[in-house]
């Protein structure tokens, strides 16, 4: 078993709505996780895409949408999505999330799409 304090959390501003806390096991590879709290939209213009993670998304409160290139889906808390890699997405809204990615999620693969 591995334990991650909740003051252990590393705090990221990822933009002026988006406040990234993210929970890493020093030692793993495989997944990681992070709580995302968001009130507007992420990335502010264009798409995100993780070249290589797959990641679920749970709505732990609030109300938002997911976009991708080809649909729209509305979030509400209780949720659950899921992201593949290479699959351009934002978020718009006011929520809080509880995002796992597989391999553990790491700024190398990540892109921001104009």
């Amino acid at each position: 078993m591995n334990h991650i304090k909740s003051d252990s959390s590393i705090q990221f501003q990822n933009s002026p709505d988006c406040v990234a806390y993210e929970y890493e096991f020093k030692d793993e590879k495989d997944i990681n996780s992070a709580v995302i709290e968001l009130s507007g939209r992420y990335p502010e213009i264009g798409y995100a895409v993780n070249l290589v993670c797959k990641e679920l998304v749970f709505v732990i409160e609030g109300s938002g949408d997911v976009s991708t290139i080809h649909d729209k889906t509305h979030l509400e808390t209780g949720d659950m999505i899921r992201l593949d890699s290479n699959e351009q997405y934002y978020f718009n809204g006011n929520m809080k999330l509880l995002i796992s990615s597989t391999p553990a999620w790491y700024p190398e693969q990540y892109q921001n799409i104009k």
